[in-house]
């Protein structure tokens, strides 16, 4: 094999044309692989109600079994506690998925139409990745909208800012799963890598209890979870909004340090904004590499 044919081989095909490097034409073609994202999940209605399942469950099935024998210390019920976290974490699977399906538009052909296209990569890396953000967030305002049935307020100003912290963690975790995307070209190879590491990640982000009290081996770990840092400030927002003492909201939401620095929620927020950039970046840089 000569070295051209090598070279064509390892960067994938070429666009059928010169592909435009203006901030516009790129713009427009990040939205539409954003588009076909929506589109995509608007027509399939039986994974829409799937992903809820797990979410409800944990709320209203779990909720009240553990909240007869968990006791959270005051008046406030483990519903209401339990809550921002599943709420948190109820992009999860969704975002992750929708990432991974990069992985099936490689199988099925659909990415050799796009990478052919007068684009940059970064642009379908992009596109991707908002896509499956806005759809995983989308999902989970049906989620949002129970916050009444657990005795959180529907104040318009907490809603908005639920919702922008749950479009920072779908936007992490798609970006996520299309960095696995660039490295396995298999569908089959991708959902167990998936389900190895967002697993682990949503029992070790204290969606599901308390950050106070833990080992130290266990306190360590969390605050390495990525996904801490949207289910805190979550969390802190919501027990702004309930008539907690200062006692009650210390217990329920420890502080989140590092060194003993107590981190502000910006910047946690800050933290995930900044991760999920550099997988973005890491994501475009190995799909032009490698396809």
């Amino acid at each position: 094999m000569s070295t051209d044919q090598a070279a064509t081989r390892t960067s994938g095909p070429e666009p059928l044309g010169e592909v435009r490097s203006d901030l516009a034409h790129q713009a427009r073609a990040t939205w539409v692989v954003t588009r076909r994202e929506l589109l995509r999940f608007r027509s399939d209605r039986a994974r829409m109600a799937s992903m809820l399942l797990q979410p409800l469950l944990f709320i209203f099935v779990m909720g009240v079994g553990l909240g007869t024998i968990v006791d959270t210390g005051g008046d406030l019920s483990f519903q209401t506690f339990l809550f921002p976290g599943v709420l948190a974490t109820s992009v999860l699977f969704t975002a992750a998925f929708a990432g991974v399906s990069l992985v099936w538009d490689r199988e099925f052909g659909f990415l050799r139409e796009m990478m052919v296209a007068p684009i940059s990569r970064a642009s379908i890396i992009c596109g991707k990745c908002l896509g499956g953000a806005i759809v995983a967030t989308g999902q989970s305002l049906v989620l949002l909208a129970l916050v009444g049935t657990v005795g959180i307020p529907y104040d318009p100003v907490l809603l908005l800012q639920l919702t922008g912290c749950l479009f920072l963690g779908s936007l992490f975790l798609t970006a996520l799963g299309v960095l696995l995307s660039t490295r396995i070209t298999t569908i089959q190879g991708a959902m167990p890598m998936l389900q190895l590491l967002i697993t682990p990640m949503m029992f070790l982000s204290g969606s599901l209890f308390p950050l106070g009290g833990l080992p130290v081996w266990l306190s360590v770990v969390t605050r390495l979870n990525p996904l801490t840092y949207v289910v805190q400030p979550m969390r802190h927002l919501v027990l702004q909004h309930l008539d907690l003492s200062a006692a009650e909201q210390a217990r329920l939401l420890p502080a989140l340090t590092w060194a003993g620095w107590e981190v502000p929620v910006g910047v946690q927020l800050l933290t995930v904004a900044v991760i999920t950039a550099g997988l973005v970046g890491l994501a475009a840089r190995l799909f032009a590499s490698t396809e």
